[in-house]
């Protein structure tokens, strides 16, 4: 490990000295993990180092910004996404846990998270839906799906107005005008990906090729929106994007779609045990930004959804008629 070059990195960052010569500490044990590990692929490894810090205790959040910050530092995109997989929605179970507890009551959360609990942070991503499917069937089938659909309405990850602070300002300066908003947020997400591949850099998880930046461009409903009267309709970007288009299996093809680290596994392995109704959750993501935007309240409803057997996942916001 170029020890002196990660500390620079992390210094630039502000990551204070102490936390900086953990983070060292622990990169040194995970090299000596690696190689403990002989061939295992870096994405399998990185997991099984994973469940390790979750045995002795050491699955802290510094932990895993610091493994994937040395996958940044190293550019090895495969390490850095597979700690991403980790840490991208971890808090989602989390979250489900606290909300049916407080709309349904303590006795319901007791009786459908019984002999499962909350996954610990750092829970690789083939074991998630072990730890979800069978409470999301354990909730639907107590309170029916109409009530667990809406629990779920608002998404299960923590989205704070600040991060979607920009859709307001872009809406404000359309002048209030939807289509006018619509362009304008395409035309920015078009250029973040161009963005990201001028520099290198992934897009979440995702390599950014020519290729992708076509197929954003020639679908109006990624990225930004096409309405129809008081209804927009959005379809999410795949995950792998490239791996997507690449892929001849529509099994894969769903696999390579699905962005959520709960169910995407589920996909891969034919468990079709979760129902879809827990894709409200990312119907709920897809709001948000309008809700910041409008500065009030939307409904997202799931049109599609490759967790359910369709070949992309695909949203309606209704706005509100006003």
């Amino acid at each position: 490990m170029d020890q002196q070059g990660f500390r620079t990195m992390l210094q630039k960052r502000n990551v204070p000295e102490d936390k900086i010569e953990a983070a060292i500490a622990l990169i040194g044990h995970f090299e000596e993990f690696l190689a403990d590990m002989g061939d295992m692929p870096i994405t399998e490894a990185a997991w099984a180092f994973s469940e390790r810090l979750i045995q002795e205790g050491q699955n802290t959040e510094d932990n895993y910004l610091a493994l994937a910050r040395y996958g940044f530092f190293t550019q090895n995109n495969a390490l850095f996404v597979a700690i991403l997989e980790l840490l991208d929605g971890e808090e989602a179970q989390r979250n489900f846990y606290r909300k049916v507890a407080e709309v349904f009551g303590e006795e319901i959360r007791d009786e459908v998270f019984a002999g499962i609990g909350v996954a610990p942070l750092g829970l690789p991503t083939p074991a998630k839906p072990r730890t979800m499917h069978p409470v999301v069937a354990r909730l639907e089938a107590k309170v029916g799906e109409a009530a667990c659909r809406a629990l779920l309405a608002d998404s299960l990850r923590d989205l704070p107005d600040e991060y979607f602070a920009e859709e307001r300002q872009r809406y404000e300066a359309s002048g209030g005008d939807l289509d006018e908003y619509l362009r304008r947020k395409k035309q920015a997400f078009v250029e973040r990906l161009e963005a990201c591949q001028r520099e290198g850099r992934l897009f979440f998880a995702q390599e950014i090729t020519d290729e992708v930046i076509a197929f954003v461009k020639n679908d109006p409903e990624i990225g930004g929106g096409r309405r129809e009267g008081n209804v927009v309709y959005e379809t999410k970007i795949p995950f792998m994007t490239p791996q997507y288009l690449a892929a001849a299996d529509p099994m894969m093809k769903r696999y390579f779609y699905c962005h959520c680290p709960w169910a995407r596994e589920a996909i891969k392995n034919g468990d079709t045990s979760l129902t879809a109704t827990f894709c409200q959750c990312s119907a709920g993501f897809h709001k948000k930004p309008w809700e910041v935007a409008l500065g009030q309240s939307v409904k997202a409803e799931v049109l599609e959804s490759v967790l359910k057997g369709d070949d992309r996942c695909r949203f309606a916001i209704h706005l509100p008629l006003e």
